[in-house]
């Protein structure tokens, strides 16, 4: 079976931490609609959604990727980068301890899981502005003894790792060379964003396609012209508060 954790919007979303774009008015109600439509193209590919209450004191938590780094054998939730979020991680522990062992990254060092890109038993880690040395190494200690590899990524420009590089199949990366060095990954093939489309390299390999944002429409006939079906959303409503296809869900198996 496959799960996809999520949270509802937050009625407060206007209120979201904003780091690397313009500040815009933000309508609650079409970021909820946008993400209901998300939910249901997951259930569509085969999905049970878990869905989490909305906290209208925690206006970025429907961008659920950030509190947990869920592998095959258990979970770690992580420790926030920005301390409005890290109330956060208690109703995401709440709901992954139903599916997987817990551990915890703690309070020493930052994480967030935007910048936790896994590549089979490897997880590179953005070097950001979310994520710390501290906690990229706590990461480490935690799943080094489990026989994963934890590789730190410097980026620039962007707020996690995976604004500017994600996997779009198992041996293709789709990536942002100006906000990350493909190099510092292992050697794949690589699609570039279009330059015109920044923005573009975050997408979510799901069971049944490429979840991906109608907002790139150059970048993504880029993907399709290389054989992949991508599924194409709008969520130019919660792009707004600098979310993008892969923060609202964490996607796994059981």
């Amino acid at each position: 079976m496959n799960i996809a954790l999520m949270r509802e919007v937050s009625q407060s979303i206007s209120e979201c931490e904003i780091t690397n774009i313009t500040r815009r008015p933000i309508d609650p109600q079409e970021a909820g609609r946008q993400h209901e439509n998300y939910a249901q193209t997951l259930r569509d590919l085969g999905y049970k959604i878990h869905m989490i209450e909305a906290d209208e004191e925690l206006p970025d938590s429907t961008f659920i990727e950030d509190t947990a780094v869920v592998l095959d054998e258990f979970a770690v939730i992580t420790h926030p980068g920005a301390s409005s979020r890290r109330g956060e991680t208690r109703a995401v522990s709440e709901a992954l301890s139903i599916y997987r062992d817990l551990e915890f990254i703690g309070e020493s060092g930052t994480l967030d899981g935007g910048d936790v890109l896994r590549i089979g038993k490897t997880l590179y880690v953005g070097k950001s502005c979310r994520s710390s040395a501290v906690g990229i190494i706590n990461l480490r200690d935690i799943v080094q003894p489990r026989g994963y590899e934890v590789v730190g990524v410097p980026v620039t420009g962007c707020l996690h790792l995976k604004s500017a590089v994600s996997l779009v199949d198992h041996r293709t990366l789709l990536v942002n060379p100006s906000w990350v060095d493909p190099s510092d990954i292992e050697e794949m093939e690589l699609i570039t964003v279009d330059p015109s489309e920044p923005y573009g390299a975050n997408s979510l390999k799901v069971n049944g396609g490429l979840l991906y944002s109608i907002s790139y429409p150059n970048t993504r006939r880029k993907l399709e012209a290389r054989g992949l079906d991508v599924v194409a959303i709008d969520i130019s409503e919660l792009a707004k508060a600098e979310g993008n296809i892969s923060c609202c869900c964490i996607p796994f198996a059981l």
